[in-house]
């Protein structure tokens, strides 16, 4: 009784109400949005009014956060559940914001020798489990004035959050009705594993080597494909690109 009270309290909060002008001003902003028909560009304001509406915004590293970037992160993170669910996007709260690359100290554990070492690594974006979203301003607004290029560090941070619904990020996120989990993982693991032995061969290949990093860094980086350059995902992997079609909706943003 207690979940579903919470559940219809949630349901019924209220969005942040977006100005009509400051949605056209996003929507001129970049190419990506004018590949949306009308329905979806109205899916897509309900949904990023939702986010405003359930996020908090924090800076680091002297960044100067404004509503226009507030709403273009909104908008972007809502783009990969358009055709799923706004309430996949809950679980977290905080979205913080970096001027540019961010460092992270990480630690560093050798099986072989069992020697932990420790190493900073340099991060346009970060997602952890029900924590923060964590990204660089710089790479959101090269991915507006570039959309089609493959990249789109939102995307792929999202893509992050919703593998983590159902636990640690393996790659296999949630799925809608209709997409079964055994589909998902045959599909998913035999890409996966082509573009691992490729690039252990040192041979060049359409997708980002960094996907061969573990499967749900595949997930991700072809989660930015379908939106941002669908018709290299399809010559590289058209069973993944037929898959996502399914999971993220029938029309990519750049198809």
């Amino acid at each position: 009784m207690i979940g579903a009270l919470r559940r219809w309290w949630m349901a019924r909060e209220p969005a942040l109400r977006i100005e009509p002008l400051a949605w056209q001003a996003l929507l001129d902003s970049s190419p990506l949005f004018a590949r949306l028909d009308d329905a979806e560009r109205a899916r897509l304001r309900e949904l990023a009014a939702r986010f405003l509406a359930r996020k908090r915004f924090s800076t680091a590293g002297g960044h100067t956060l404004d509503t226009t970037q507030t709403l273009t992160i909104a908008a972007l993170a809502s783009l990969p559940v358009l055709h799923l669910d706004g309430r996949w996007l809950d679980g977290w709260r905080e979205v913080i914001v970096y001027p540019g690359e961010f460092r992270v100290r990480r630690e560093y554990h050798d099986d072989a020798s069992g020697v932990v070492t420790e190493g900073d690594d340099e991060l346009i974006g970060e997602a952890w489990e029900r924590g923060p979203l964590i990204l660089s301003w710089a790479d959101i607004a090269t991915d507006l004035a570039h959309p089609f290029d493959g990249f789109n560090v939102v995307v792929h941070e999202i893509a992050h959050k919703l593998d983590m619904l159902t636990g640690p990020a393996d790659g296999v996120p949630r799925l809608p009705a209709g997409l079964a989990r055994r589909e998902w993982i045959d599909t998913m693991q035999a890409a996966y594993d082509a573009l691992c032995a490729a690039v252990e061969r040192g041979r060049r290949t359409l997708i980002d080597p960094y996907a061969a990093e573990s499967a749900d860094e595949y997930f991700a980086v072809v989660s930015e494909l379908h939106f941002s350059d669908p018709a290299l995902l399809q010559r590289a992997a058209p069973a993944v690109a037929a898959l996502l079609a399914r999971y993220y909706g029938p029309k990519p943003a750049a198809g």
